[in-house]
């Protein structure tokens, strides 16, 4: 039976770091995490030993994301105005290219289409303007293909291509819009297929269901809406579940409450809508979102020791990788060993297998 006690690492920098977000390689080779020193670290997605790292952003990283079919491709954008495609083959070295923005705007938020063609970054706010900017990862000349600059007053603070169609994008912003467009159609105008109204900013956003007709999104407040977007021709409200607040739920055992939630993500495999949430001690709780509300499916204990910032959920291997302000990255496995493997993994207890430190 293999030992569920985690396996420590740990790596040397000379300020404390804390993780932002992170990204999973499509074939299951390596994650990387965005850092508050401003570097991108690779690691072994089964052990989590770190295997390099690229720099040269000067700002803060706001997205980070694999190619889907170019798996040695990964792309990182910054508040520097800058998005910039790493060969992880050859970590350590500079940008294979940057994609660079206009001199006033910088970025808040970034993807990649599923057909890795088109980027996307959505600006802060500057003289009334934010802007959702577009190129080409094939052309040489990395300057954009064009911006919307109509559909939002405020910072973008999310974008998010559509998992299947290439041309399908969500974007969210402080204004409290979330805007779905078809990039096929044209001028910005014909291309805005709805606009979902938050009562509070949208700070994440997430594609749900098998086909991509579900968006989740997050407010800063802690509150959470699911919209379907089949309704869109019909009479019935879009909102099929929404809380203002999830702080006030009671989803823990004991009457613990959350503090905050981490995100979302779509578990193919599980089909479930997977909402991470956690409390200020470090505790994570996976939770489902679906039409009836939010369920717990497990709580998650003796990991972290701060607020949990990021996440990214391991399809292949059913694991699940978090990071956070305590400096720590975390892979997550159900159960202890191979006498549970055909049990559903979120009925057994979840442990951290691996922990890196990442300390002065």
């Amino acid at each position: 039976m293999e030992a569920w006690w985690p396996k420590k690492f740990a790596c040397v920098s000379d300020e404390p770091i804390y993780l932002l977000d992170m990204a999973l390689h499509p074939a299951g080779a390596a994650s990387a995490a965005s850092c508050s020193d401003l570097a991108l670290r690779l690691y072994d997605q089964a052990t989590l030993q770190l295997v390099g790292e690229c720099r040269g952003h000067i700002s803060r990283v706001c997205g980070l994301t694999f190619a889907h079919a170019r798996h040695d491709l990964l792309y990182s954008a910054s508040e520097d105005g800058t998005v910039r495609a790493w060969d992880v083959r050859r970590p350590g070295g500079t940008a294979a290219q940057v994609f660079r923005g206009d001199r006033t705007h910088s970025f808040c938020s970034f993807d990649l289409s599923c057909g890795d063609v088109l980027l996307c970054a959505g600006t802060s706010l500057v003289d009334e303007d934010s802007l959702l900017m577009f190129w080409d990862s094939r052309k040489p000349n990395t300057v954009p293909l064009g911006v919307y600059s109509e559909s939002h007053s405020d910072d973008i603070t999310q974008v998010r291509f559509h998992p299947h169609d290439k041309d399908r994008l969500a974007s969210g912003s402080s204004d409290g819009l979330v805007n779905v467009f078809d990039l096929r159609r044209g001028s910005e105008e014909e291309a805005l297929l709805c606009t979902c109204k938050d009562d509070s900013a949208a700070v994440s956003v997430c594609w749900a269901e098998a086909d991509g007709s579900h968006l989740l999104c997050l407010s800063p407040d802690e509150g959470l809406r699911l919209w379907d977007l089949r309704q869109l021709d019909t009479d019935r409200p879009l909102a099929v579940f929404s809380c203002p607040d999830v702080r006030h739920l009671e989803l823990v055992p004991g009457g613990r409450r959350l503090d905050y939630l981490v995100g979302g993500a779509w578990l193919e495999g599980a089909g479930k809508l997977l909402v991470v949430g956690g409390d200020k001690g470090g505790d994570v709780c996976l939770m489902e979102c679906d039409g009836d509300g939010l369920h717990l499916l497990a709580s998650l204990h003796g990991g972290h020791t701060a607020t949990v910032r990021c996440f990214v959920w391991d399809e292949v291997r059913g694991m699940l990788i978090t990071g956070g302000e305590d400096a720590r990255l975390l892979l997550w496995k159900p159960g202890g060993g191979e006498d549970n493997e055909n049990s559903p993994a979120f009925k057994l207890k979840w442990r951290p297998h691996v922990i890196v430190q990442i300390q002065k």
